[in-house]
């Protein structure tokens, strides 16, 4: 094997990655990292450093195409500067949803692409990059009929405690269920389980390198193992892991709340008091033209039956707003659900049209301002509950997973059971640890625990950080 040509050999070229959407991607982009390292390439955070530049990208808000066409052309300026200096060629690959859905368009429109890879096929990257080093522009957007995660490298303990102790673990993907307003079927492909063998492996191997909780993804992650005995299976066997203290897992479809699932909930230490699972919509009517298969009934009485096994559950959302068709009276049935289930959080939007869905094609669109209008309410709600629920922990004791250095000296932050940054002492513990605390205050996003309260600023320096970011920018 000639010099250049092993990775063992050959100088480290640098790889920046960036992520966009879904805590999926966010593992994808891990294991994209895993399977380039293999092939010799260094992960930096700084783009002005890398060979490689990949985005990897979500298809499932508005303009998410023209936004990756935007960052393009920034892209396309630093590469022409770096090869001007003398600097040698940067690479630029399109990753993910939005590769999925353009395909060879992209390459089409912006010709400092050099490669497109769809979410089922990142595990051949590699290989499409040697295609590219040898003068082609690479497009793979084909479904993989292998499994991805049979062809990539297992992570190292290093790259694994280089993440922290929380980690990502994929175990589904893909959805069948075709609601009308969704592009996932047809980016991500038809719903597919891991086997409870390779997860179970990768899960032992987090916790050896020191992960001590575990997230369980899939784009309908409570759809996993049909005739394998259901999530609920698996959640019990990952509970029995030596060191993973916590487990979680997102996103559910109420359809796929099991009773098993629900009674997991109850019968499991390990499973986190949190659970997010979407509604869409408190209208009947609207949830039937989302192709939901559900109704607003259905869903309280799975939250109440989560909660006869776990009343201390926090929950939270997904809601769309101003589908086709909604009406005062539809919007108003949500603002009651929201009122009735009471959020700790939740994720809100104005319904926009994905191509080649059938909500695009639908009649009925409501209009921008009534969809602005109609956010900003349901939004002003979720923050009044969600302030509620922060609230209601100050004065009480609560676990925390240590995760790392605070912003301050003295400082560490950790994340509660109920998903909640929480600000803790350095004395109370290292990173890694779960420690007991007493809840002091509140802030917008975040509780502090007794004692890791940050220094008194001088007041010039408190009036100028309570002034708003964009008057700071100005002045």
């Amino acid at each position: 094997m000639s010099q250049g040509s092993d990775p063992q050999t050959r100088p480290a070229r640098k790889v920046f990655i960036k992520t966009y959407g879904c805590q999926m991607n966010v593992y994808d982009s891990q294991r994209m990292g895993d399977a380039l390292g293999a092939e010799g390439y260094e992960s930096t955070e700084r783009v002005e450093e890398a060979d490689l530049v990949l985005l990897n990208t979500c298809h499932i808000r508005e303009k998410a195409a023209e936004k990756i066409y935007s960052e393009l052309g920034r892209i396309r300026v630093m590469k022409a500067e770096r090869e001007a200096a003398g600097l040698g060629s940067l690479r630029v690959g399109i990753t993910g949803c939005v590769a999925q859905a353009e395909g060879a368009e992209i390459i089409a429109r912006a010709p400092v692409v050099d490669l497109v890879i769809g979410p089922q096929t990142y595990h051949r990257l590699p290989a499409a990059l040697r295609r590219v080093d040898g003068g082609e522009r690479v497009v793979d957007t084909d479904y993989a009929v292998d499994s991805k995660f049979d062809h990539l490298p297992k992570s190292n303990d290093r790259q694994i405690r280089s993440r922290g102790v929380s980690a990502f673990l994929t175990v589904q993907e893909g959805c069948d269920k075709f609601c009308t307003f969704c592009v996932v079927p047809y980016t991500r492909g038809s719903e597919v389980s891991r086997p409870r063998a390779a997860i179970l492996k990768e899960a032992r191997e987090l916790a050896e390198a020191g992960v001590r909780e575990v997230t369980l993804l899939g784009q309908n992650v409570n759809a996993w193992g049909p005739g394998e005995g259901g999530l609920a299976s698996l959640l019990h066997d990952l509970a029995a892991i030596p060191g993973l203290a916590r487990l979680r897992y997102t996103t559910s479809h109420p359809l796929d709340m099991d009773e098993a699932l629900i009674r997991a909930h109850g019968e499991l230490r390990q499973l986190m008091p949190y659970l997010h699972l979407p509604v869409q919509s408190g209208s009947d009517r609207i949830l039937k033209a989302m192709n939901r298969r559900h109704t607003a009934a259905d869903y309280l009485a799975i939250l109440d039956r989560i909660r006869a096994v776990r009343p201390d559950i926090a929950l939270s959302g997904d809601f769309i707003v101003g589908f086709p068709g909604e009406s005062d009276e539809d919007f108003e049935a949500t603002l009651a659900l929201v009122r009735e289930v009471g959020y700790a959080a939740a994720y809100t939007f104005k319904y926009s049209p994905r191509p080649g869905t059938p909500g695009a094609a639908m009649d009925g669109h409501v209009p921008e301002d009534v969809k602005t209008e109609r956010l900003d309410r349901l939004q002003a709600l979720i923050r009044e509950q969600q302030i509620a629920f922060q609230e209601s922990f100050v004065g009480r004791t609560c676990e925390v997973l240590i995760e790392k250095p605070g912003r301050h000296p003295g400082q560490m932050i950790g994340r509660s059971p109920f998903l909640l940054p929480v600000v803790v002492p350095a004395t109370a513990g290292a990173v890694g640890d779960i420690v007991e605390v007493t809840i002091s205050e509140t802030r917008p996003n975040s509780l502090m625990a007794a004692g890791a309260e940050p220094p008194a600023m001088p007041a010039t320096a408190h009036r100028a950080a309570s002034t708003p970011p964009l008057a700071r920018k100005i002045a």
